[in-house]
């Protein structure tokens, strides 16, 4: 079992940043795909971006894609998604998860661990 824990959340004015951590414990992290996803109210979990094991491949939605960036450190067992250039709908609760897959996906039901999520807030 995997488990994941985020933090760096919180409440940030549009044009902001901040970054998100997810520290992994229990198994061998580097074996994992691992990606960030968001739900914002009322609607579905999207994906965010994604980053291979060795951090060679990553992938990122259109909406994020020039502000984000997914980093990792395998010694670390961490993975990090730096946001910059913050806008209100990016509002929402960010998952980190994790996947034994070898090609990154970016549909939820292909993630086996999830952590309970962090709060991110963008005021305009």
């Amino acid at each position: 079992q995997l488990q994941l824990v985020e933090s760096g959340g919180g409440l940030v004015q549009a044009g902001g940043s901040l970054r998100l951590s997810c520290a992994a414990s229990g198994r061998t992290f580097s074996r994992y795909l691992m990606a960030w996803f968001r739900q914002a109210p009322g609607k579905e979990r999207e994906f965010v971006s994604a980053i291979s094991w060795i951090g060679g491949r990553t992938l990122y939605a259109d909406s994020v894609k020039g502000r984000f960036t997914i980093s990792r450190d395998n010694a670390k067992n961490t993975v990090w998604l730096q946001m910059n250039s913050l806008k209100p709908e990016d509002t929402a609760v960010y998952y980190c998860a994790a996947s034994e897959a070898i090609v990154i996906f970016t549909t939820t039901s292909r993630y086996d661990y999830w952590g309970q999520g962090t709060q991110v807030t963008v005021s305009s």
